[in-house]
């Protein structure tokens, strides 16, 4: 074989320049098993953490300091000194945080060198202007509201970030009273990062709050916003499987990627054969995939055999840092065709369920789940609260199946109750619904839209594509995803750069 006509492979490495700060940074308080919230958060998608340590010995402070240094290092994230240069000095921090009145940035920097990171904490234009003058890589700017964690005197908020965002060049880091419901806000009016302290290390998995967080950054990106993998079975028709989910990620303005688990001869009357694929190598496909290409929501469907979902739930236990994960329980296809066998059904339970950011079955698949019918609006809720209670953080029990002149779908988080409804469609061109609505609200957390607005975007974009189906095929015909993403992508303004 000569030369030329040997194949060989191109690889190309591009690093993309970030900010310093970015994202969540997050503010330790004095709480007991700090370190283990810390790495928890951290996993969530914490790109730098300031070190607090108010009123505590030196030699508490280097060794706590320390182990914080060596748990930001193993996720990639920067360690800040609050307040102290001596102390980020001793710990060879990547850098310190100054108050108003705990010295200046150019002090700062020369004693701890040009490569560190120097913040400075402002609270107007000028302040801010000065920072920046002087040296500072980064301006802490608020409060943006009231916060217990110390006395607020000025609170600029939302309104003044906005005011002064284009006068400033370097990143802006929002402070004081940030949590998941007013982030938006925040982000919006032009913070590059947000500080958070409770609303992160007060939860009960600091690991999710942390990356709800990190997830809203994605919302003024500019298109394809975010990227979606799914993990799905191929439908040969194109109406359902990962046809349908790569169709909806792409169509709603995300960048879709694939890993398969099996192949169906399918078409809009059934499924006619099934061939799965080898764990490992559904296993390979997902390494592959992530060791080049960031991926911020994990989409699944059909999954199809115990031993796909037991080496999917340990390849996602052994993940470092976590990705919020969408789960579409394909158990039956449209056709009837179960697409699930029991066993496969309790491993699913035991092993992935538990994993699961947002678990979205219809009646049948919550029935098949649990072992017992749904047959009310009231038996959906307290299907969602036992699916809640098998380890998924959120629940959207989906109602198309039942009767009446609404179609009803219901999201629970453990606490609150959230009903979407939308008119029934009175058709048999629903090929594709589950996958479609699925990848919908996983393609919208992408973007950065919160967990409720996803998914009542998602209910809108998946009613508007069963209305707007054409008949296609003997069969269930498939849901019209090209008129519907058009229908969404009108009112959901334009894009943001």
């Amino acid at each position: 074989m000569s030369d030329c006509s040997r194949p060989f492979r191109l690889v190309v490495n591009k690093v993309a320049a970030q900010p310093a700060i970015a994202g969540v940074y997050l503010i330790t308080d004095q709480g007991d098993n700090l370190m283990e919230r810390v790495r928890a958060a951290l996993a969530g998608g914490v790109s730098a953490v300031q070190y607090r340590a108010k009123g505590k010995p030196r030699e508490a402070c280097l060794a706590e300091g320390g182990e914080l240094k060596q748990l930001c290092r193993s996720f990639g994230a920067s360690l800040i000194v609050n307040d102290d240069m001596s102390l980020a000095r001793e710990l060879d921090a990547d850098g310190v945080h100054l108050g108003q009145d705990d010295g200046g940035v150019v002090a700062a920097r020369e004693l701890l060198g040009p490569g560190k990171i120097i913040g400075k904490s402002t609270h107007n234009l000028d302040e801010a202007i000065q920072a920046e003058q002087d040296g500072a890589d980064y301006i802490g700017f608020g409060a943006m509201y009231p916060t217990a964690s110390k006395v607020v005197t000025h609170i600029p908020g939302t309104s003044g970030l906005a005011a002064i965002r284009d006068r400033i060049r370097i990143p802006v880091v929002a402070i004081g009273g940030i949590t998941t419901g007013n982030a938006c806000r925040v982000i919006d009016a032009g913070a590059d990062a947000v500080a958070v302290i409770s609303s992160v290390l007060s939860c009960p998995r600091p690991d999710r709050a942390a990356m709800e967080l990190k997830l809203l950054f994605n919302r003024n990106r500019p298109f394809p916003r975010g990227s979606v993998l799914s993990i799905a079975g191929s439908d040969s028709g194109g109406g359902a499987g990962i046809q349908a989910d790569i169709k909806t990620i792409t169509l709603l303005g995300s960048y879709a990627a694939s890993v398969l688990t099996a192949l169906t001869a399918q078409n809009t009357r059934g499924v006619s054969s099934i061939h799965g694929l080898p764990p490992s190598f559904v296993i390979d496909q997902l390494d592959t995939v992530l060791s080049d290409i960031p991926v911020d929501v994990i989409k699944t469907g059909m999954l199809h055999t115990p031993a796909i979902i037991s080496a999917l739930a340990e390849w996602l236990n052994e993940r470092k840092a976590i990705i919020p994960l969408v789960i579409d329980p394909v158990i039956i296809a449209k056709g009837g065709a179960a697409l699930m066998d029991r066993d496969a059904i309790h491993i699913f339970r035991e092993q992935l369920l538990p994993q699961a950011y947002l678990l979205t079955p219809n009646v049948p698949e919550a029935e098949r789940l649990l072992g017992r019918p749904v047959r009310s609006e009231e038996e959906m809720k307290e299907a969602a609260r036992e699916l809640h209670a098998l380890g998924a953080a959120n629940v959207l029990l989906k109602g198309g199946h039942l009767a009446g002149r609404l179609s009803s779908d219901i999201l629970y988080d453990g606490s609150e109750w959230h009903t979407f409804s939308a008119e029934r469609v009175f058709t048999c061109n629903t090929h594709g619904t589950g996958c479609s609505c699925a990848s919908a609200i996983a393609t919208f957390l992408a973007q950065g839209e919160p967990l409720r607005c996803a998914v009542e975007k998602g209910k809108k974009f998946i009613t508007a594509a069963i209305r707007l189906a054409r008949p296609l095929g003997k069969g269930h015909s498939p849901v019209n995803h090209f008129l519907a993403a058009q229908e969404t992508m009108r009112h959901q303004g334009p894009d943001k750069e």
